[in-house]
């Protein structure tokens, strides 16, 4: 069984209208839809947004269904010229940019506890996912995943973000998904569809591409799954 986490209906509506045999159970207020997706099955959750949400939802899922693997599907910002909207980043390593405690004398980005800045995900799901892209003829790059509980829009947070952390993509819910799995001992990958450029101006291009975004994170799900 493959979990499958977005953050907003968005990201997920359209992925469960293709899903056969399925049942619905509500748990903490996260509904999650169990059944058939191109011959495989699945548990699919709307976590909300944010990392508190994202945990929640995958300790949950863990416990409850006990993938084989989770995935963290949906869209994210740009980090890199190398990738434009509609193009997908999936993950190497996911990293909590906004996890600081560098006063104590720790790195930023330090989570503690496991002592680790990056959070490997499973290399052979991400390098699936990446060869689906490739065959689908969807732009993609493979690197870290900056997640933290802020929308960036301005230009200079997403260079600092790059410089700490060397990040391709940044969004809200993919590292504590990563978290999550990593103590678990779940094998994990994110997977972002770009919604906005690297220039600035998140705030404006996010309404108008989320859901183009969003319906690229969903056929190249569906195309891994029937592989």
């Amino acid at each position: 069984m493959i979990g499958i986490i977005a953050a907003m209906n968005v990201e997920m509506d359209s992925l469960r209208s293709h899903m056969e045999h399925t049942d619905t159970e509500v748990i903490s207020g996260i509904r999650f839809v169990r059944g058939t997706l191109d011959g495989r099955d699945v548990v699919t959750a709307v976590c909300g947004i944010g990392k508190v949400f994202a945990a929640l939802c995958a300790q949950t899922m863990i416990l409850r269904y006990q993938p084989q693997a989770i995935i963290n599907t949906g869209v994210a910002g740009t980090l890199t010229d190398a990738l434009s909207v509609g193009a997908i980043a999936v993950s190497s390593a996911v990293v909590q940019h906004d996890m600081d405690t560098s006063p104590l004398g720790d790195p930023p980005g330090l989570i503690s506890g496991i002592n680790k800045i990056e959070l490997p995900a499973d290399r052979l799901l991400a390098g699936q996912l990446s060869a689906c892209a490739k065959v689908m003829g969807i732009k993609t790059a493979t690197g870290v995943i900056a997640s933290g509980d802020q929308f960036i829009a301005s230009a200079e947070r997403k260079a600092e973000i790059v410089s700490r952390f060397g990040a391709i993509a940044c969004e809200m819910e993919g590292a504590a998904v990563g978290q999550t799995c990593y103590v678990n001992k779940v094998p994990f990958c994110v997977l972002r569809a770009i919604s906005d450029s690297a220039d600035g101006s998140s705030h404006m291009d996010y309404p108008a591409f989320v859901q183009m975004a969003a319906g690229q994170s969903v056929a190249l799900l569906r195309r891994f799954l029937s592989c």
